[in-house]
């Protein structure tokens, strides 16, 4: 038997939308950031590195959105998930691609899983900020 199902993902627009938020709110922050948005499957589906980004945000940014979307959570969620798992909290932080601390967001539109949004280049915190404001003023839902 062949079963099939339908994948969700944001249009070409949305994404240049979600991007251009997202420099602005970096901007008003005063930082400069590398901001990639994905696909559900974690495909990049836009990039953006503002002028003076750090060079390691701009694979941090798409590692943070690749896995907020491979786990349809926001990548700040993962420490506290294996902070008192020593096994875990050892090796998990090992895996290629996998962030452990916050500015990767996964998107939801009508509650399923469309993509996510990474956002790197200052402490993990102002990466966090940069993205909700973002994330608000594009109304996208987030888990």
């Amino acid at each position: 038997m062949t079963t099939t199902f339908t994948h969700h993902s944001l249009t070409a627009e949305s994404v240049r939308e979600l991007l251009a938020a997202t420099t602005a709110a970096a901007l008003e922050h005063g930082k400069a950031m590398s901001v990639a948005v994905v696909d559900h499957g974690g495909a990049l589906q836009g990039f953006v590195r503002m002028d003076g980004a750090p060079l390691l945000s701009i694979r941090l940014a798409q590692d943070k959105a690749g896995t907020a979307a491979s786990f349809g959570i926001p990548t700040d969620q993962w420490h506290e998930f294996i902070k008192n798992d020593p096994p875990l909290a050892t090796g998990i932080p090992h895996v290629p691609g996998l962030v452990v601390f916050g500015g990767g967001y996964p998107l939801y539109v009508e509650g399923r899983l469309v993509g996510a949004l990474g956002v790197s280049g200052g402490h993990y915190t102002d990466d966090m900020a940069v993205a909700r404001a973002a994330l608000e003023a594009t109304g996208l839902e987030v888990a």
